[in-house]
């Protein structure tokens, strides 16, 4: 419980720090709060189901837990596929710019967003309309090992599609970077190619953390040993407080700001003392 509300309070300043801040408001920072969001919403959602497994043990309908399932699932998904919705910017910035300028707009990315967030709340949907998913003592409501067909489709939907959706962008993209420090000469080009691919590596450093903190999750899945079942409980919500730092660590712009934040209340002003006897002639 204290990784969710440790990542919350972290989100929570990144979101308020980027609303606050006019020089952070460009469409990559867009993205960055979308993700807050995505984050903000899981961890609030595992808040809300520990405190169900720890406290309100007396609610044991089945589906009351379907409802739990379907948002737990539905903020893991929100969480994953902001990442894809980045890359895909990262996509139309390095690979489209030059022959379709529109889709770089503020415009295209909320209409992103919004599809995004569409199949965000669809995606999910079987945890509510099968009865897969139903109450079992001190375990969180999540789909059993043993109902395969819907075990699988949580790992494919929630896991592997969006992964190599992010790996082929990143290929295409990387391919793309490649030529064009082979081939552009002009100065401003090299430095919009130069932070363009600063960014698009902060997404996958950033997603490259996140990733590994799934692995217990989908060990469990294809196993069902308990151990990865424990260690899967709480490793998605540990690897989202380090993404969150990572975050203010890679973003020389938010790093700068919350550097000169504390650099600042540390700093004592000493009062400076005159010579009354002094004259200037």
């Amino acid at each position: 419980m204290s990784f969710s509300v440790i990542a919350i309070l972290i989100s929570l300043y990144i979101l308020i720090l980027i609303i606050l801040t006019k020089q952070l408001h460009t469409i990559n920072r867009l993205l960055i709060c979308n993700t807050c969001l995505a984050s903000i919403l899981y961890c609030l959602v595992q808040f809300i189901l520990y405190i169900y497994l720890l406290i309100l043990k007396w609610i044991t309908d089945d589906q009351s837990c379907r409802w739990r399932a379907y948002f737990s699932y539905m903020s893991l998904v929100a969480f994953v596929y902001s990442y894809v919705i980045q890359i895909i910017s990262r996509f139309f910035f390095i690979n489209l710019y030059t022959k379709y300028r529109w889709l770089i707009s503020y415009k295209v990315h909320i209409y992103l967003i919004l599809f995004g967030w569409i199949v965000i709340l669809i995606l999910p949907l079987p945890s509510l309309l099968t009865n897969d998913i139903h109450f079992r003592a001190d375990e969180i409501c999540w789909v059993p090992p043993d109902k395969l067909i819907h075990s699988n489709y949580t790992i494919v939907a929630y896991y592997i599609i969006p992964i190599i959706l992010i790996i082929l962008f990143s290929i295409v993209i990387m391919i793309r970077i490649y030529n064009y420090k082979n081939t552009t000469t002009i100065q401003r080009n090299k430095k919009r190619r130069e932070r363009d691919s600063e960014i698009f590596r902060n997404i996958m450093i950033s997603f490259s953390v996140y990733f590994l903190g799934g692995i217990p999750y989908m060990i469990n899945q294809f196993t069902n040993i308990e151990f990865f079942y424990s260690v899967g409980v709480v490793s998605v919500t540990f690897v989202v407080n380090m993404e969150k730092l990572i975050i203010i660590y890679l973003d020389r712009d938010i790093r700068n700001i919350v550097k000169n934040y504390f650099y600042q209340r540390h700093t004592r002003v000493t009062p400076v003392t005159f010579n009354p006897t002094f004259t200037v002639r």
